[in-house]
């Protein structure tokens, strides 16, 4: 950490500690800047009302502050440093946990209890912000901290090529134990036969020939363990760094309107890239822009917003009359203005006054302008409208929340904040009017208020119909409603509301317990439409991508009709396809289940397919039936006139829809997900971020593909963790699934260039890279094998020894790596134009076992040219001296250089995209091997090294040799002649994809780029039908609640106009 001190108090007096000294129960003094050594409750601080600003950046990725408060009680007495000493509340909290997002605990001081929440926390890893001085209580401290706990196992993400490059490494330790132990029973052989008879191979060692063949295998596994390839990891590694760069570097890639570079957050999975079968994807902020627009309403019955501006050339309503308007708004039907300035229509009212009231939104004054700061992009978009539409959000404190209603200032008495979470789907506030009045205020999704509504509630039948509207029009919906509450009504569910706010054990389930008491009986007012554009390009990768033979599953928490719209809007769903729900997946699935099941009870393989008609087919299905596919325990459903029936069921009841044993339970899923990959596109709507990570579990588990997803937010964190490529969006939800990712940027676009381009690289050059690499380490090693036939089999190396310490260090090494960084086949516009170019990586064409006996034949078929071609040509020979110069020296020189040309030469021609480095590195391969070669054979460092250079002078003398020269061509010739035809076979006869655009490629070049189509939505292409979008995320119910009053901010700069409403949570 930065700073390694901070201040506790002992002894009545703070003294400064470093952070190993703190401990649990001490009181601790932090200040602006400083760094939060532990998980600390909140006591006071030098800001009014005990709120402390924070910067979570270290924790979730955040950079805008977040909000902390104590306990009223603690601020207003414990501010000196005798009231801090003298604090001896009792806190009863949870164990130590790894979960940011929550804390639950009971302060019990002076005989009064006290709930305690995340809102009252400050987290180690946070820093103190805007906030001169506060104190605090340490709870957790150390390695019981959250951050400490986040810190655990992560799961390790491999490649495939990973994987299988570690099975032929570990063939080939298998092979270099079968190579040694063939050769040591030979040496045996040998010995025995022809070593011990031969007197001048005495060494004076009574060594019997089965423990000569020992030693000699143990001396073969140290001369042939260059066949291992050690380095390999090494070069991979450089490689991958290599590529993570090139992505950083993509100006193609980069987002100029945020300032935001593509980022590889790993460097370990680029190839993996080029091999994607499966993309999981979320909607909102990840195909969509998830920056809010207010554009229709519906207010009892009657739907505002038709008349769509800029394309009917009307003007927007004009605000100027309201001084507190957001200049960036527009509306464009003037009726909705008309009928707030008459002031006649009583819902209009109560439609805005209940969106000025019922939220979380915190509100700053900064040079006189209303700053909002939402829980999401849809809450901000939402107090926004009313402010325009002359109901404005002012202020709000512990207990009261003050709006400007038309001019006329209001200040209504808070008496609960019922907030919003994923179960409930909803969010009331309860609130008593200047005159005297209670009434509940309740937004939420139309499947959960609906069940709450008045049997005699108006409008709701015209309500749902404007709610299928706009649900067709891929815009987002919320439902608003009321009900008045009596006073003795709120004084008994206050008691038990209070009761479960203290309770230390399931305190969220016995709030919402209490919450379902009041939230029933209510009166729709209207609803809310709220639209998320696409973002630019999201059709056309979509497009690209299906071409690739990529699938694409939408998951989202959004309802199906406008899941669905939104398949349509960005052509992931096309008019020649057909849908297919749960019902249909219902009878298919139980149909194949009956066909499964053979006369002996067990499961039978499926083999025909379930969609045997022609044509293109879409999934489209629903958390809950996908529920029923998992087998995951259904949530029980909290309707309190449900439990009016106080019967219980019986166990005849609590069997239906009992579960099947694990083997049907597993074969279902199976069935699931065979017919799901039979489709073209599957959409999963309603579903949870744990349903994201299920789905994604089970393609993996059963297809054993390799799968990407992709998303913005934190309920997407765990879909992002799953697959085995994770990409975050830094959107408008935060940084968490950037934080979580394994790549990150700006927009979905992006993700086309980084799989068609970046990943298919990648992929081509790492199997080039391995399937050279392995070669040239076989046509090396192999050669002392063939050598050993002709030395006894006892472990002599063939090469001197200096060439084989240099050989992957300086002398093969820069052209393999070079080709592994910059070798393309296509150019990247070829590449996205092309996406049947992305096919060979999917099925792993270019690297498999296949490829490696490959390699492994043609280095022991180079090894043998090397050995044999030299060997037989100083077998008879006379230099031009009239000697003969068929010594070892010589003929280690010979080999040494053969396969320097021919390694050399071969990676040349493995070469498809030449640059001056890749010249260079071939050039320079082989001008260093000789510079070093006839440096080492030198006389003047055999003076100096006597011992270590024995080589001297064979170099000048074996090379000046006109028919050594002629060896060394014929080996290459005969050695890469067979290659040379082979290549020229199968771009002649059997061209891949790659070879007939190579063909092309100047004609290619020429031809225009293809016209991009248009973004826009396209709208009510086809009837859909109901279920309504929720759009809402948790705010900060809590910390409202807390007893505190938001206060004005310091005075600091002005924020710029396109930062000013910071969504500050993950939106479901």
């Amino acid at each position: 950490m930065k700073f390694s001190f901070n201040i506790f108090l002992s002894f009545f007096r703070f003294k400064e500690s470093k952070w190993m000294n703190i401990h649990v129960g001490d009181v601790i003094r932090l200040k602006k800047n400083d760094f939060i050594p532990a998980d600390i409750l909140l006591l006071s601080s030098s800001n009014p009302n005990s709120l402390c600003y924070v910067e979570t950046a270290e924790l979730d990725g955040e950079t805008n502050l977040k909000f902390k408060m104590g306990l009223k009680v603690t601020d207003e007495k414990l501010q000196e440093e005798s009231q801090l000493a003298s604090f001896d509340a009792l806190i009863e909290c949870e164990e130590p946990n790894n979960r940011l997002d929550k804390f639950t605990g009971v302060m019990k001081w002076k005989d009064e209890f006290y709930p305690l929440d995340l809102d009252n926390m400050l987290l180690r890893g946070c820093k103190i912000r805007n906030t001169d001085e506060c104190h605090g209580l340490v709870i957790f401290a150390g390695s019981d901290t959250k951050i400490m706990r986040n810190g655990g196992k992560t799961r390790f993400k491999r490649t495939k090529i990973d994987e299988l490059m570690n099975y032929m490494v570990y063939t080939i330790f298998v092979l270099l134990f079968l190579v040694s132990a063939g050769l040591a029973i030979g040496n045996s052989f040998w010995y025995e036969e022809i070593g011990k008879r031969a007197w001048y191979l005495s060494d004076g060692l009574q060594q019997s020939a089965s423990y000569r063949g020992f030693l000699s295998f143990w001396g073969y596994i140290i001369v042939l363990n260059t066949m291992v390839p050690i380095s390999l990891y090494v070069s991979v590694e450089v490689i991958r760094l290599g590529q993570s760069k090139f992505i950083n570097w993509d100006l193609q890639m980069y987002y100029p309107e945020k300032d935001t570079p593509a980022k590889a957050r790993t460097t370990t999975l680029n190839e993996q890239l080029g091999q994607i079968e499966y993309i999981f994807t979320d909607k909102t902020g990840t195909l969509t822009q998830n920056i809010m627009a207010f554009k229709k309403c519906t207010i009892g019955g009657q739907i505002y917003g038709d008349s769509v501006g800029p394309l009917k050339n009307s003007r927007p309503v004009d605000f100027s009359w309201n001084k507190y308007a957001d200049g960036k708004f527009q509306f464009f039907d003037h009726s909705l203005i008309s009928h707030i300035q008459s002031k006649n229509d009583l819902e209009v009212f109560e439609f805005f006054k209940l969106l000025s009231l019922c939220h979380t939104v915190m509100v700053d004054q900064n040079d006189k302008d209303l700053v909002y700061q939402a829980a999401s992009p849809d809450e901000g978009a939402l107090v926004t409208a009313a402010r325009n539409f002359g109901f404005v959000f002012l202020s709000r404190t512990q207990d009261t929340i003050t709006v400007s209603e038309m001019g006329s200032v209001a200040t209504y008495q808070m008496l609960a904040l019922l907030d919003f979470n994923s179960d409930r789907k909803r969010m009331s506030i309860i609130l008593r009017f200047p005159n005297g009045k209670i009434r509940l205020y309740c937004k939420g999704a139309d499947t959960v208020i609906y069940e709450r509504l008045h049997p005699s509630s108006q409008n709701k039948e015209t309500t749902q119909t404007a709610l299928e509207t706009f649900a067709n029009e891929t815009l987002r919906t919320l439902c608003l409603c009321y009900k008045d509450i009596s006073n003795e009504e709120y004084e008994t569910w206050s008691k038990k509301h209070k009761a479960a706010s203290i309770s230390m054990s399931n305190r969220e389930e016995a709030l919402d317990e209490v919450s379902e008491l009041i939230e029933k009986n209510l009166v729709l007012i209207g609803a809310t439409a709220i639209e998320d554009k696409l973002q630019d390009g999201v059709p056309e990768t979509i497009a690209k991508l299906a071409k690739a033979d990529i699938k694409i599953w939408v998951l989202t928490g959004d309802k199906k009709e406008t899941a669905e719209n939104i398949g349509y809007s960005c052509d992931l769903l096309t008019d020649d396809m057909k849908i297919h729900y749960g019902d249909d997946v219902n009878v298919k699935l139980q149909n194949r289940q009956a066909d499964n099941i053979g006369t002996d009870g067990r499961q039978g393989k499926a083999k025909e397919p379930f969609f045997p008609e022609p044509g293109k087919n879409a999934l489209i299905i629903t958390g809950g039936w996908l529920n029923e596919i998992l087998y995951e325990k259904k949530k029980k459903r909290r309707r309190l006139r449900l439990r009016k029936l106080r019967k219980k069921t019986s166990s005849n009841n609590s069997m239906d829809g009992q579960l099947m044993n694990e083997m049907e339970k597993e074969q279902r899923q199976k069935d699931f997900v065979d017919m799901a990959c039979e489709c073209s596109a599957v959409i999963c709507c309603r579903v949870t971020p744990k349903q994201k990570a299920n789905v994604v579990s089970l393609v993996k588990k059963y297809k054993k593909a390799i799968t990407l997803s992709i998303g913005d937010g934190a309920n997407d964190v765990n879909m992002i963790k799953t697959a085995d490529i994770g990409v975050g969006i830094s959107g408008q939800e935060g940084m968490q699934a950037v934080m979580s990712s394994d790549y990150a940027f700006a927009q979905f676009r992006y993700l086309q260039r980084l799989l068609l381009v970046h990943g298919r690289w990648s992929y081509i050059r790492m199997c080039k890279f391995l399937r050279y690499f392995f070669f040239k380490n076989f046509a090396f090693t192999l050669v002392h094998f063939w050598y050993s036939f002709f030395s006894g089999y006892s472990a002599q190396i063939a090469y001197e020894n200096w060439f084989i310490t240099l050989y992957n260090v300086c002398y093969s090494s820069l052209p393999v790596l070079l080709v592994g960084l910059l070798d393309q086949d296509v150019s990247d516009k070829l590449s996205v134009r092309f996406p049947k170019l992305y096919l060979p990586g999917q099925k792993g064409l270019l690297f498999n076992y296949k490829n490696f006996f490959t390699s492994l034949f043609h280095g022991i078929f180079t090894s043998m040219i090397i050995f044999f071609i030299p060997y037989g040509a100083f077998l008879q020979t006379m230099g031009q001296d009239g000697e003969a110069p068929s010594d070892y020296q010589s003929f280690a020189v010979v080999t040494a250089s053969s396969l320097i040309f021919i390694v050399n030469l071969q990676i040349s021609l493995e070469t498809s995209y030449w640059t001056f480095v890749n010249c260079f590195a071939v050039l320079g391969s082989i001008a260093i091997y000789f510079g070093i070669m006839f440096d080492i054979h030198s006389a003047g460092i055999h003076v100096i090294f006597t011992s270590a250079f024995t080589f001297t002078g064979v170099a000048s003398n074996a090379l000046r040799q006109p028919y050594l020269w002629l060896t060394i061509i014929l080996t290459m010739a005969i050695s890469l002649l067979p290659v040379i035809c082979v290549e020229f076979l199968y771009k002649t006869i059997w061209p891949s994809e790659g070879d007939k655009i190579q063909r092309n490629k100047k004609k290619y070049e020429k031809e225009e780029e293809e016209v991009r189509k248009p973004t826009a939505f396209q709208r009510g292409r086809r009837s859909r039908r109901s279920a309504y979008a929720f759009s809402h995320s948790q705010g900060y119910a809590d910390l409202i609640a807390s007893g505190r009053s938001i206060r004005r901010k310091p005075v600091r700069k002005p924020i710029p106009e396109s930062i000013r409403e910071v969504p500050q949570a993950e939106n479901i």
